[in-house]
């Protein structure tokens, strides 16, 4: 089955949101088998909709649509699919009194502008939303099979675990499956790992293998097609291990196990809890590690101690070190980290500073010089870095460099 994702939204045009959809459901369709061979992007314009619904209609058989289902008058996603389709738009009468209900569950009177998003298209049924107002869509055409789902990821992405993959199941002609493995590497760059395994990726047939770089990670991504998920997994097992012999010191996570939730599963594991205390990265790290559930039984408090005064008050780095020494060096970094862990009492403590940048460098303390301490019972290590890149691109090295450090500790 040959799929096309369709993003609508004239935000999404102005580079006012990032379409985050499109990379979801792409991931999610290849779990069950579907190739995802386009996607497109188009505004708030039923003449435009309109073009690209024909385009897709000439080269895929399952056609999904995110966004434009709301009640304001520039969304315009249904009645452009139903025209496009040849359909009427029928009001349903289900739909209407489950919106009510919402509302007033709300303590609101319904606006009348949201009855437009109890429209059904004639002959397709509704995805019920019980996150929000509007409902999704399906419609089967000519061997077509078409999926209107709304913008919002919370609310779009429940209703295609729930609705629309089950459904999709039922309608899909084929059973091939596709499966991914993941490997994800910290310490060593793109260009050095596909040296370490170039025969390997020249010999890719089924499993295929791609690299990808992020920030100072890279990862591996082994896919495999098969008639079943057990064959998929079988397939994907001994070039797992091949690339594990090459790559095993730098592998510290699979799938989607990211640094901060590798951190956290060894943390918890052994019942041991965290304190950071940040300057440069202004408080990265603690929103890296309290985005991932869990966090709670690990991580206890943190620091952003962006001032000299604020390291000295808050953390105990004595007024000489700061004055000897500077903000940015191994001292306050070793201060700073041992501060941390002894006010939060914690097992561990991490400390990140340095000059993200623009300003502030010096010949002797460049742009992207950044100190990283890790404190635990058995000592503070420091260790020094020269980033290069802007300033959020310095910030970020350097909060996964400050997990990473911390995660070689703990294994």
């Amino acid at each position: 089955m040959r799929a096309e994702i369709i993003a609508v939204g004239t935000e999404l045009l102005l580079g006012q949101i990032a379409n985050t959809n499109a990379q979801y459901l792409s991931d999610r369709l290849a779990l069950e088998g579907v190739s995802v061979y386009y996607h497109q992007v188009v505004g708030d314009n039923q003449e435009r909709l309109q073009h690209v619904l024909s385009l897709a209609q000439t080269r895929s058989d399952l056609i999904v649509l995110t966004g434009g289902l709301g009640p304001t008058d520039d969304d315009l996603t249904r009645e452009s699919v139903a025209a496009f389709l040849g359909r009427q738009l029928q009001a349903d009468s289900d739909e209407l009194q489950r919106l009510r209900d919402f509302f007033t569950q709300l303590g609101k009177e319904m606006p009348l502008n949201n009855q437009k998003q109890t429209m059904r298209i004639a002959g397709g049924h509704f995805l019920s939303n019980p996150r929000g107002t509007a409902p999704g869509q399906y419609v089967e055409d000519g061997g077509q099979h078409y999926f209107l789902l709304p913008g919002p990821p919370t609310e779009m992405r429940p209703m295609v675990e729930e609705q629309m993959i089950p459904l999709l199941r039922s309608v899909m002609a084929q059973s091939v499956t596709i499966r991914s493995r993941v490997l994800r590497m910290f310490g060593i760059g793109e260009s050095a790992m596909e040296m370490a395994v170039t025969d390997i990726l020249k010999g890719q047939t089924n499993p295929t293998i791609a690299p990808l770089a992020s920030e100072g990670e890279v990862t591996l991504r082994i896919t495999a097609r098969a008639d079943s998920e057990a064959d998929a997994y079988a397939l994907i097992r001994p070039v797992e291990e091949q690339l594990y012999q090459r790559l095993g010191k730098y592998i510290y996570g699979i799938d989607k196990e990211s640094l901060p939730v590798a951190v956290g599963n060894r943390l918890k594991a052994k019942k041991q809890t965290l304190s950071l205390a940040e300057s440069c990265t202004g408080g990265l790290v603690a929103a890296m590690l309290t985005d991932i559930p869990g966090t709670s039984a690990f991580f206890k408090e943190g620091w952003v101690t962006y001032s000299n005064d604020a390291k000295l008050k808050q953390l105990g780095v004595p007024q000489e070190i700061l004055d000897a020494h500077g903000a940015v060096s191994e001292e306050t970094a070793r201060f700073m980290a041992q501060g941390a862990r002894r006010e939060a009492n914690t097992d561990w403590a991490i400390s990140v500073t340095g000059i993200a940048g623009p300003d502030g460098g010096s010949p002797e303390k460049p742009v992207g010089l950044v100190y990283v301490a890790v404190a635990g019972a058995d000592g503070t290590t420091v260790k020094q870095f020269n980033f290069h890149g802007d300033r959020q691109q310095i910030r970020i090295r350097s909060a996964k460099n400050a997990l990473y450090s911390l995660l070689k500790r703990l294994i």
